[in-house]
């Protein structure tokens, strides 16, 4: 049986073995923080989830890592707000996907924000919310071309912050 967990258990033996000495000598660096420019109670917020989270009719490309396990797919999917548990499946090679099928809160709190809305403790929920695959070793594309298209687009829903998901 697979271990739940093991972010390389489709690596061999030996490459298996760099990649987790090798992700042990990450350099802890500085998180450019913005503060907020206004309460959270007056804020759009948008979640953006690492759980690889997709309609079943648009999966991520998992070929793409399996052929290449320091790579992934780039790609990201848009959800709406009212995405609920069901609607959506995660195609991610990391994570057990059952906790996902099960709640989908777990990876991508979309029921809880609606709460905080509701209590008036978030001003809004954006329209859109945002899923990639949380794993590559090689993020160029994804910092160079995902990142900026995601920003672009909450900033034309003029989302004032954003809940990071990692998984």
């Amino acid at each position: 049986m697979v271990p739940m967990f093991d972010s390389y258990r489709f690596l061999d033996g030996v490459a298996k073995r760099v990649m987790q000495h090798w992700s042990s000598l990450r350099v802890a660096t500085p998180i450019p923080w913005t503060p907020l420019a206004k309460p959270l109670s007056q804020c759009t917020l948008a979640i953006v989830s690492a759980a690889a989270l997709a309609s079943s009719d648009r999966p991520f490309d998992l070929q793409i890592e399996r052929l290449d396990p320091w790579f992934s797919d780039p790609s990201y999917r848009v959800l709406p707000h009212s995405t609920t548990t069901g609607e959506v499946q995660s195609f991610h090679l990391h994570i057990n996907p059952a906790f996902a099928r099960q709640d989908l809160n777990s990876v991508m709190p979309l029921e809880r924000l609606a709460e905080l809305v509701a209590s008036r403790e978030v001003g809004d929920s954006a329209p859109s919310h945002y899923s990639y695959i949380g794993y590559t070793l090689r993020p160029k594309r994804l910092l160079q071309e995902t990142v900026p298209a995601i920003v672009g687009r909450m900033r034309q829903e003029h989302v004032d912050a954003v809940l990071l998901v990692p998984v």
